[in-house]
């Protein structure tokens, strides 16, 4: 597939109008896979600062797979879906121990690492090494299926076979640089074709689209409908100091939802019953428990109805796990909060107990 005058079109308006971010200005290939990985299911607007400051504290490859998986989670936390900050660790340890540190150039190399699907590989490769490699993600996957009319359902294996093809074609004669045409597609898919209410008037490549010609704009991409996130109902338990400047924490198990994240102790119930049970293994009496309310938490997969109950927090030097999901509890200081990794919902059950402030910068988004 051969589409010049289209290429021309989306790569000048490209140099005109992209926007100024960080991961563009440098060729670093670690800094263009961190960028990439973060965003991942995540907005610009919330990886930037994140960016910024995770490349701050680990500046390359060697310097990430010799930090503590705690110090990683910590940086990472407020972009959620942490398993992806666990395969970055993972990976940048393998690069070390069989890449001197340094990323594969080519797709098959970067595919052998930990979290690297074909998106990210083919990212890294276009836009650190200039190779003529295609990717494919939600904004090119709904540039290409309004550009060229692709009526097939691009969740099913037969869509997502098409979009790819596109994309392979399109990078293997488009002109100057992959990188700059990949970041192209997705820019184009970012700011202009949009989801809902695209400006099709501003689009550089109006001209070529089969979806506007055939009044199809707004049909396309066709998806087959998400199933329902799965209701999940939780206790938590809030137990702060006598002198409200310790609560108890408690840390997920690497491979439990919220691996290696720190959150007050719960536990999945429908009753008071296992409320009861989670408070009696922590030596708390549970009349001394008081409803302060429930946190709504909707993840991608979950809808999550957590009822908060707050108590006095023991005098205690060590603390039992409070359950098979968790391998480790403290008492840990009100004004450490922000320093350690933890959840949003975390966040907002503590809000909700008054157990930290509002402000509190919390490290986690999902």
């Amino acid at each position: 597939m051969k589409s010049p005058e289209l290429q021309r079109a989306l790569l000048a308006w490209y140099r005109r109008a992209r926007r100024d971010l960080p991961w563009r200005r440098a060729r670093d290939p670690y800094a263009i896979w961190l960028s990439e990985t973060m965003l991942q299911q995540t907005r610009v607007e919330t990886v930037l600062p994140y960016y910024r400051r995770f490349l701050e504290a680990l500046p390359t490859v060697r310097s990430l797979a010799e930090a503590p998986e705690s110090r990683v989670l910590s940086l990472w936390s407020g972009l959620g879906y942490y398993r992806r900050a666990r395969m970055l660790h993972a990976a940048a340890k393998r690069i070390v121990r069989e890449h001197r540190g340094e990323l594969p150039r080519e797709v098959e190399g970067l595919r052998q690492l930990e979290g690297v699907g074909d998106y990210t590989a083919g990212a890294v490769a276009s836009i650190a090494y200039g190779v003529r490699a295609a990717l494919v993600d939600g904004n090119v996957t709904r540039v290409f299926s309004r550009l060229f009319a692709v009526e097939d359902d691009t969740s099913a294996s037969a869509g997502k076979a098409r979009i790819w093809d596109i994309a392979r074609a399109l990078v293997a004669s488009a002109p100057g640089d992959p990188g700059d045409w990949n970041q192209a597609l997705m820019e184009l898919g970012a700011v202009v074709c949009t989801p809902r209410g695209p400006a099709c008037e501003q689009c550089p490549v109006q001209a070529f689209c089969a979806a506007r010609a055939r009044g199809l704009v707004d049909e396309l991409p066709r998806v087959s409908a998400k199933r329902p996130p799965t209701e999940v109902r939780r206790v938590s338990l809030v137990l702060v100091s006598s002198d409200a400047r310790r609560v108890l924490l408690a840390r997920r198990r690497p491979d439990a939802l919220f691996g290696g994240l720190w959150e007050p102790p719960s536990v999945e119930a429908e009753t008071d019953a296992a409320a009861g049970a989670l408070a009696r293994r922590l030596g708390v009496d549970a009349s001394a428990l008081e409803s302060v309310g429930e946190v709504l938490h909707v993840l991608t997969h979950r809808r999550m109805r957590v009822t908060v109950l707050r108590g006095p927090l023991p005098a205690k030097r060590r603390w039992p796990t409070p359950g098979p999901d968790y391998d480790a509890a403290r008492a840990v200081p009100m004004a450490d909060l922000g320093e350690i990794a933890h959840a949003t919902l975390t966040r907002k059950v503590l809000v909700l107990a008054k157990a930290a402030a509002p402000s509190v910068r919390s490290r986690s988004s999902r």
